[in-house]
């Protein structure tokens, strides 16, 4: 469960080991540098904290799916932050409008530097330390679950597992409108899982099973983690659990399933656990979460 990292997800491991090293090499200075990148929302978190302690500006696009409230947390925390409006023509989608405008900042903000989550080496060789974490955990693994989106946790898992030989079965859980593994297939929207552009990180062999979850499955399983097991997490996390469903015949009774859940769920109370936000984008549906025996206590 990353959510108990500071900044709540994932992505403060990514966000640390790439700026940490680069701060190492003197290719950014404290004081003088600026790092500026596209997030939807964690990573930017991640990195307004690292770039905050280091004393480093921190400028971060984002585009209006980003949860609010992580546009608040990186304010809060120093950043700039600036949203994008347009979509790119040829995709319907904002990431490729998001990096052009990187890349513009990048070229007219001196000693600007861009970590570029979606290409950096360093990026999945911070997650080596999260599947290693789990492997002293739980020393024997037949399925590891991940979700994906810049392919780091991905990569760095899946470099970890086959370069010990470890008999682990890797899933990559993706959304169903991402490019990332094939073609996208209808529309997106939850933030966190999924991409656009298949990252440069992407590598066809990272992968044994990839299973793709639309957001609907995803919102349900966030509920039923919420209703049943008093977890709350984000939309990819419960991404991870519905890729968990789809493969449940697939696994063998006894095996040992490790769910990487990548952020909490309390920025999330305005979409996915709120009633009216579900009921205006997909009816009707609390069938999937909630317990026909359910009884709620008078207060």
């Amino acid at each position: 469960m990353e959510s108990h990292n500071p900044g709540g997800s994932i992505k403060d491991r990514s966000a640390l080991e790439m700026l940490r090293e680069r701060i190492r090499d003197g290719r950014l200075v404290p004081g003088r540098s600026v790092v500026v990148e596209s997030s939807s929302g964690n990573l930017g978190i991640g990195l307004a904290q690292v770039c905050g302690y280091y004393g480093i500006r921190f400028i971060c696009v984002v585009d209006p799916r980003t949860n609010g409230d992580n546009i608040a947390i990186m304010r809060a925390l120093g950043a700039q932050v600036e949203v994008v409006t347009d979509v790119d023509p040829a995709t319907g989608e904002y990431l490729p409008v998001r990096i052009r405008r990187v890349r513009e900042l990048v070229a007219t903000i001196d000693h600007a530097y861009c970590p570029d989550q979606y290409s950096n080496p360093l990026n999945p060789r911070a997650h080596q330390t999260t599947v290693r974490e789990i492997v002293r955990a739980l020393p024997e693994i037949d399925y590891l679950f991940c979700a994906t989106s810049s392919c780091g946790t991905l990569r760095g898992c899946a470099e970890y597992i086959r370069t010990h030989q470890l008999p682990v079965t890797i899933v990559a859980v993706d959304a169903m409108g991402s490019a990332i593994f094939g073609p996208a297939v209808g529309w997106r929207m939850i933030p966190g899982h999924g991409a656009s552009v298949r990252p440069k990180l992407y590598r066809s062999d990272l992968a044994d099973v990839v299973v793709r979850v639309d957001d609907l499955d995803a919102i349900a399983a966030c509920r039923r983690l919420a209703a049943r097991e008093a977890i709350l997490v984000g939309g990819s996390s419960g991404a991870v659990v519905a890729g968990l469903e789809q493969m449940r015949d697939q696994i063998r009774p006894g095996a040992t399933c490790a769910l990487v859940f990548p952020d909490r769920g309390e920025r999330y109370l305005d979409t996915i656990y709120n009633d009216d936000w579900v009921m205006t984008y997909f009816g009707d549906v609390s069938h999937l979460w909630n317990k026909p025996d359910m009884q709620v206590a008078p207060c």
